[in-house]
């Protein structure tokens, strides 16, 4: 027998009644989620077509109580996070990123100092010669 099986009644009662809540829960929220909400609705200005992209995330958890009498814990969230657009001009179609601009900053700013560090190196062997 598993430890499951061990377990008084009422605990795996409660054990099946918070995941069938869980599965409810999920279901409904992830029928919720339409096309829509990872890929926004079209915007359409003059003879250009714009298509939001998000990236989408849900969790689940939960816990019952160990003894009877103990109530349980359930918890969910979400996330939308924006990823970029599509681009629908004059019958061309392209994808465009949208960067976090600490991006733009930290790669020029690291490729600087790595440059600089080789030079720095460079010279330093060059002078014990």
């Amino acid at each position: 027998m598993t430890a499951s099986e061990n377990a008084p009644l009422e605990t795996r009662a409660a054990d099946h009644v918070s995941a069938v809540l869980l599965k409810q829960l999920a279901d409904k929220l992830g029928g919720r989620a339409p096309g829509t909400v990872v890929f926004g609705e079209p915007i359409v200005s003059q003879d250009v077509t714009v298509i939001p992209v998000a990236r989408i995330g849900f969790g689940f958890g939960g816990n019952t109580g160990q003894e009877a009498g103990e109530g349980g814990v359930v918890g969910g969230g979400a996330e939308a996070r924006p990823l970029g657009f599509i681009e629908i001009k004059e019958g061309k179609t392209t994808y465009k990123p949208i960067r976090d601009p600490w991006v733009n900053v930290l790669v020029p700013l690291t490729g600087g100092l790595l440059a600089g560090a080789a030079i720095l190196c460079y010279l330093a062997r060059r002078g014990r010669r």
